[in-house]
């Protein structure tokens, strides 16, 4: 995959992602917890600099037919506001719609919602409280609309 700027995004595994996902996201949960609560087939990107993994998420099928869902956005602090977040959900986004996806949704942390606006996402609920992480939104892009 293409790198940005200083950025080399490209597939993971999603053992590759834990260490990250868990820092960032979810500091209350075990590494086994977290690999429990993956989805089945989940493909997951990286975004690294030299040698480091600096931002990571994933992507797979959940919800109505066609429909896809994104989580575990994570990026390290350092990393944040350089375009390697961006670079992650484009790739996610680029190969749901690959497989024939419609629509791609998350649940978004509140603070993120204008990091998935400026992917064209838009919020579809309320804010809602997710116990032990905090307010979030559900955010979607129709990829076959306009």
């Amino acid at each position: 995959m293409a790198g940005v700027s200083e950025f080399v995004i490209r597939p993971v595994s999603l053992v590759q992602t834990r260490r990250l996902r868990q820092a960032i996201l979810r500091p209350h949960q075990t590494l086994a917890e977290m690999a429990g609560s993956e989805a089945p087939g989940a493909f997951a990107v990286g975004a690294f600099e030299g040698e480091e993994l600096v931002s990571v998420g994933l992507i797979a099928p959940d919800g109505e037919p066609d429909s896809w869902r994104v989580r575990g956005m994570a990026t390290e602090e350092h990393a944040r506001g350089r375009g390697a977040g961006s670079a992650i959900l484009r790739a996610l986004l680029q190969h749901a719609r690959e497989r024939g996806a419609r629509r791609v949704w998350c649940n978004a942390r509140t603070p993120a919602r204008v990091f998935y606006e400026r992917a064209g996402m838009k919020a579809t609920s309320g804010e809602f409280d997710v116990p032990e992480i905090g307010p979030h939104l559900v955010m979607e892009v129709d990829l076959k609309g306009g």
